[in-house]
């Protein structure tokens, strides 16, 4: 495993850019979009909140390799041309913010439906009430299991190896079948992964203790 290390690094390192630009971006806009769709699916309006509701049904319950190769190999066929590492970042992000959708529409239902009614009295606009009073609550509540799709979305990122993302899992099956040495590569890749998740992890433990305490 250290000679693997000692020859390949600079192309393992180049992988490990790429798989934490890849999960940087995904979680960044899968945030996004997933809150936005967890506000979809807790409108009053029937019409929007079915919406979210699609949305987030639809892609829970797709792989999330079905995903990345609409991205990679349906499109191009219309013209429209994504190449691995865009597409598997889009598969991730769509793919993720589903379950962040859940996630924190959770958190928006445990918040007391009083503190919105009385925003509402106050004059404040549905999405002020989210913004100032809801949301950040409703993250709080939501924090532990934010953390974990955080995390389960860095090791989700090893599926831009399908489809030639030149990631870290890509990495490591090139250097597998140069060198025949797959016990060694592999267990040098599962623990750079390792050393990727478990930080994140005791950071969201302390970010939700630090958040317990106010």
């Amino acid at each position: 495993m250290l000679e693997i290390w000692n020859t390949y690094h600079q192309d393992i390192l180049a992988g490990l850019k790429v798989t934490l630009t890849a999960s940087i971006i995904a979680l960044i806009c899968s945030l996004i979009i997933g809150t936005v769709m967890a506000m979809l699916q807790v409108s009053t309006k029937k019409w929007v909140k079915k919406i979210g509701n699609i949305y987030v049904n639809f892609f829970r319950n797709i792989p999330l390799l079905i995903v990345v190769m609409f991205f990679f190999v349906v499109l191009p066929l219309y013209g429209i041309k994504f190449d691995g590492i865009t597409s598997g970042t889009i598969g991730l992000t769509l793919y993720t913010s589903a379950f962040i959708a859940d996630t924190v529409r959770s958190g928006i239902e445990a918040v007391s439906k009083g503190q919105r009614e009385a925003g509402m009295s106050s004059g404040l606009t549905y999405l002020q009430i989210m913004y100032y009073i809801v949301l950040p609550q409703a993250f709080k509540i939501a924090l532990p299991s934010l953390g974990n799709q955080f995390i389960n979305l860095v090791k989700n990122s090893s599926i831009l190896a399908m489809v030639t993302g030149a990631d870290l899992m890509y990495t490591g099956d090139l250097i597998a079948s140069t060198t025949f040495n797959t016990l060694g590569t592999y267990t040098l890749i599962g623990l750079i992964y390792l050393l990727m998740t478990m930080p994140l992890s005791y950071l969201m433990r302390y970010i939700e203790t630090r958040t317990a305490t106010y």
